[in-house]
């Protein structure tokens, strides 16, 4: 079998709009703070990023992009906010996002009285890796993309954790976000848990990883059918000066799983036959 390695890395471009450089630069605020790692992307034009730690971000246009394209700004509990591209032309635009009344989604159950079973969902076995000879690029611009995999609810479950395999790892500290979507037409499409579910990798680890989901007291009922879970890159800390890459492990072309990725928020989803070393540990309600 042949095993390979999937790099959450892209190549950097050009960026240029109307006939030269171009980008967009300001924060994201609540009525009380600035918002950390709120998506922002313009829909299938390849531009997206999110916001730092401290809610400022810098969207950087390429020339695809268009004045009356909109950039769509979205963050869990809160209501998206739309602007033409024409209407950030600021050199510090400050933007509003007010509280959003969430509902219970209907694939969301609880129950405290149920007897569980352990089940595992995904790739356990994590195979053996070739080396990495992709370019790393620039860092910064790999803000805000996404890889995962399709995953399969046969039963009512309660998710535990979500674990992966580290095969490379430049980095002394990343950030990424969890999301879990529906699947329509086999790709991803709305966003079924309304939480954001963020953790940080640290010190170049490497081997299995695993992020606890206990807290966010996630359930699926089993008409859910498949679901896509994938892991987004928000913040990366190099090593040092040549630090570029970050890799989990995969199978290629296998002909029962499906993997997705793309490379900014609101961007089109991807999809291949690979299989990440990429699984949920569960338990299924009796």
């Amino acid at each position: 079998m042949k095993i390979l390695i999937i790099s959450l890395t892209i190549l950097i471009i050009n960026f240029n709009c109307y006939g030269q450089t171009k980008k967009i630069v300001g924060e994201v605020r609540n009525s009380k703070s600035n918002l950390a790692y709120v998506n922002i992307g313009i829909a299938n034009k390849t531009v997206g990023t999110v916001s730092n730690a401290e809610g400022f971000f810098n969207l950087v246009l390429n020339d695809a992009v268009k004045p009356n394209d909109t950039v769509t700004f979205f963050y869990v509990g809160f209501k998206p906010e739309k602007y033409l591209v024409s209407e950030l032309n600021k050199e510090n635009n400050i933007i509003l996002l007010s509280p959003e009344q969430m509902e219970l989604n209907e694939v969301v159950v609880s129950s405290n009285k149920i007897k569980l079973k352990p089940e595992k969902i995904g790739r356990e076995t994590k195979g053996l890796s070739l080396p990495n000879s992709n370019s790393g690029g620039n860092v910064d611009d790999r803000l805000s993309k996404e890889n995962g995999m399709k995953l399969k609810i046969n039963s009512n479950c309660h998710i535990k954790d979500l674990n992966f395999d580290i095969t490379t790892n430049d980095f002394a500290s990343l950030k990424f976000r969890i999301n879990f979507y529906k699947i329509v037409n086999d790709l991803p499409t709305d966003l079924i848990v309304q939480k954001d579910i963020i953790f940080e990798i640290k010190d170049s680890y490497l081997g299995r990883f695993k992020v606890d989901l206990e807290p966010y007291k996630i359930y699926f009922k089993k008409d859910i059918g498949e679901v896509a879970v994938s892991i987004q890159w928000l913040e990366s800390i190099k090593k040092d000066e040549k630090s570029k890459f970050f890799s989990i492990s995969t199978v290629a072309a296998s002909p029962i799983n499906t993997a997705y990725f793309r490379a900014k928020a609101m961007d089109t989803w991807k999809k291949s036959r690979q299989s990440l070393s990429f699984y949920l540990e569960t338990e299924f309600l009796d």
